[in-house]
């Protein structure tokens, strides 16, 4: 299985699909993936103030002066984790037994494809780094942006 994220589009909007392993059970990882202080080290913006529940918010800040607030649309334990982050974007986590671990399904849906490229090379790095917290690891971002960059737009014949 690639790493690599997946482009599809419907109805004007945009979706981009990544799949990872992993070694652990779904509720570890759902607790990893769940926890306030875990989230803030993987996720962009997160401030670490989350109502973790159907329902709770999740606050952001883009470390540029503006703050926002996103709402968690699904969430089944140990398997599924959704939320709006502001606006129109939702991000859907789901989380399946496979073998002796599980597979992580990450799903990012939008509406500006101006967003494609740049959006796809930041998530998979986001999501390197949270295998790094799920396998016990100190994250350590690798300097690879723009090599995601260039790769995500020929793979998806879209500009950077």
């Amino acid at each position: 299985m690639s790493e690599n994220g997946e482009l599809h589009e419907s109805n004007g909007r945009y979706s981009l699909r990544f799949e990872r392993s992993f070694s652990q059970k779904q509720e570890e990882v759902f607790a990893v993936l769940t926890d306030p202080g875990s989230f803030t080290q993987w996720y962009p913006f997160a401030t670490g103030e989350m109502d973790v529940r159907f329902g709770g918010e999740i606050a952001f800040d883009d470390g540029e002066g503006t703050a926002y607030k996103g709402s968690i649309t699904e969430f089944e334990v140990p398997c599924l984790f959704a939320f709006h982050e502001g606006g129109s974007d939702l991000i859907r986590i789901s989380l399946q037994e496979e073998n002796n671990g599980c597979q992580m399904t990450f799903v990012h849906t939008f509406e500006d494809p101006s967003w494609v490229v740049p959006t796809a090379a930041g998530w998979h790095r986001c999501l390197d780094a949270f295998g790094q917290i799920i396998n016990g690891e100190q994250v350590k971002w690798e300097e690879n942006a723009a090599e995601l960059r260039e790769m995500y737009s020929e793979a998806f014949k879209m500009e950077r």
